[in-house]
């Protein structure tokens, strides 16, 4: 008895192992071109290469049939060469050499939109998509990759206990295997092959588990909508204040609750009349999700509109809005086919999802090419902010980074042409080899700014040398607490404070070098005052001295340490 869902799929006994031998390699190749065994990044080109090796290898295996086989292997390499170039692209955009950035994302998400496309097409011999067999190829293929990937994680759990056992006795040959890069590569690409071969030789049992996870997430189906309308109602009585005040991410949630929302909707309505849930409630909480997802969508868009105002266009925040404008093209979906069909609105609803996954993935590979640069567009905002005078706004780190050439560009003007203080910055930002260097020299400027309002001089009066004051800058002290600086001699100076509101004061012994500069010799944490056997409450919190105001003395004190040889030993304790 055939195990294929399909009749017109014949059997293929030796699938899972040609499966296996093609990601093997390609495991093995993948290992050779991005090299991730060294510090730096891979050229542009390995990153390229690489990710055509392994987009056309798992393209092909997750699709492939006897039938038409010759249509499967020319979509991988295909994709393959689109996502290669996108990466290639995408490399090379940046100074840091990286690839996953968001139109490599896209491009991968572009393939995986297209596979059960692909797969319909495949099946009907012409441009033809109907709903069930898609429906059917997207969430097949969705458990058949996800049980790949759990039945590779297993077997890399059964290769360490066998190696472990061989280890007892002295054999570590498989163990000093699984350390090797290119081995664990090709155990991982034999493991996935494999175990995608196998699945899809019985694709009927697994369309049964499918099934069942649909029958899952559609219980689930009400608990979401019940909350979405809660929430959505909710809205007019305590305003969008809190949405904005907290601590998440206002856009990325109500994103992530719409996705949602057409998931568990899916997951009722199923792929026709008969797989629908048979249940009403089920059926008006499906209705309710797809309501829900146009509102939440505008809420959505005013959230990202509210952070573009106030810091202007990021690559980040126009992926923000390309997302908000599809889940707001879903939402005014679902209003129509629900206004329409009311209760029976599915009927309507499903060839209009088709529509717009091929509306969604042709948007998401033209998003992923180098067509329209999102880095000159928030690059040429930037500059606007800067200019209308928003420079504690402006994104130094992101021009240096994110935006690409146009980013860097901009940062070669500033630092040509600029006032005095943006052209440090813009060349410090261009030197930067990372972002951390970066945002170092942003914090140095802006405790140098603000160095008069934290800093207490004793004795009171004492010139502070303009050196020693960025010396100061430089230090972690004096930028959001009150800090001292002691003057012990014309050329030591002792710098006290707390660090980030830690509970203990702390102090830094700046001394000045023969050059005129000064700099950080030492450092101490010393608690203030210290601890005073038997108080009311030992768990109580010490008081700390108010710098601004506190006694401040120099005195001499004596330690007993111990001393052997001549030479000191460990730390006084007395």
């Amino acid at each position: 008895m055939s195990e294929r869902t399909d009749e017109r799929d014949s059997d293929w006994p030796l699938r899972p192992w040609i499966m296996a031998a093609i990601c093997a390699i390609a495991g093995l190749v993948f290992n050779l071109l991005a090299d991730l065994n060294q510090p730096a990044a891979p050229s542009a080109a390995r990153q390229a290469g690489a990710s055509f090796v392994a987009v056309a290898a798992v393209s092909f295996v997750m699709i492939v049939e006897q039938r038409r086989w010759l249509w499967s292997l020319g979509f991988a390499l295909g994709w393959g060469a689109v996502v290669a170039l996108v990466g290639w692209f995408t490399a090379s955009y940046n100074s840091q050499g990286e690839i996953f950035e968001w139109p490599f994302l896209s491009g991968l998400f572009a393939v995986l939109l297209a596979a059960p496309l692909f797969q319909t097409v495949r099946d009907e011999g012409k441009w033809r998509f109907p709903y069930a067999r898609l429906h059917r190829h997207a969430w097949t293929d969705a458990v058949i990759g996800a049980a790949a990937l759990g039945f590779v994680g297993v077997t890399f759990l059964l290769a360490l206990l066998i190696a472990g056992l061989f280890d007892l006795i002295g054999i570590d040959l498989i163990k000093d295997l699984l350390e090797e890069s290119w081995f664990g590569w090709m155990l991982a690409g034999f493991a996935f092959g494999a175990a995608a071969g196998l699945l899809r030789e019985r694709d009927a049992l697994v369309a049964t588990l499918q099934r069942l996870v649909m029958v899952v997430l559609g219980v689930l189906a009400p608990v979401l909508a019940a909350a979405l309308v809660l929430f959505l109602a909710s809205l007019p009585f305590t305003g969008l204040g809190g949405l904005w005040d907290s601590s998440l991410p206002a856009t990325g949630l109500m994103l992530l609750a719409g996705a949602g929302a057409v998931l568990l909707a899916n997951a009722v309505i199923g792929n026709g009349v008969d797989e629908r849930a048979p249940n009403r409630a089920l059926r008006l909480s499906a209705l309710a999700l797809v309501l829900a997802v146009l509102p939440l969508a505008i809420i959505a868009a005013v959230s990202i509109g509210q952070r573009v105002g106030q810091y202007g266009w990021t690559p980040e925040r126009i992926w923000g809005v390309v997302a908000v404008a599809v889940a707001i093209a879903y939402g005014a979906v679902g209003w129509w086919t629900v206004g329409k069909g009311r209760e029976d609105f599915d009927d309507l609803l499903r060839p209009l999802q088709t529509r717009l996954a091929l509306g969604l993935c042709g948007l998401a590979l033209f998003l992923a090419l180098p067509i329209v640069d999102f880095g000159a567009i928030s690059a040429s905002s930037q500059m606007a902010r800067l200019t209308a005078g928003k420079v504690e706004a402006f994104d130094w780190q992101a021009m240096a980074f994110d935006f690409g050439a146009a980013g860097r560009k901009r940062l070669d003007e500033i630092a040509r042409r600029g006032p005095p203080d943006q052209r440090r910055l813009a060349a410090a930002a261009l030197v930067s080899k990372n972002r951390h260097e970066v945002e170092n020299d942003l914090a140095v400027r802006d405790s140098l700014a603000n160095l008069d309002r934290f800093l207490r001089v004793v004795p009171e009066g004492a010139t502070v040398p303009p050196r020693l004051r960025d010396a100061i800058a430089a230090t972690r002290f004096c930028r959001s607490d009150p800090c001292l600086l002691l003057m012990v001699e014309p050329d030591r100076a002792v710098l006290a404070g707390n660090w980030r509101g830690s509970e203990a004061v702390q102090s830094q012994l700046l001394a000045q070098g023969s050059d005129g500069g000064w700099a950080e010799t030492s450092a101490t944490r010393s608690p203030l005052p210290a601890p005073v056997k038997g108080r009311a409450d030992p768990r109580a919190p010490i008081a700390q001295p108010d710098l601004a105001t506190a006694p401040v003395e120099l005195r001499t004190v004596e330690r007993r340490q111990m001393y052997i040889d001549g030479k000191p030993v460990g730390e006084a304790f007395e």
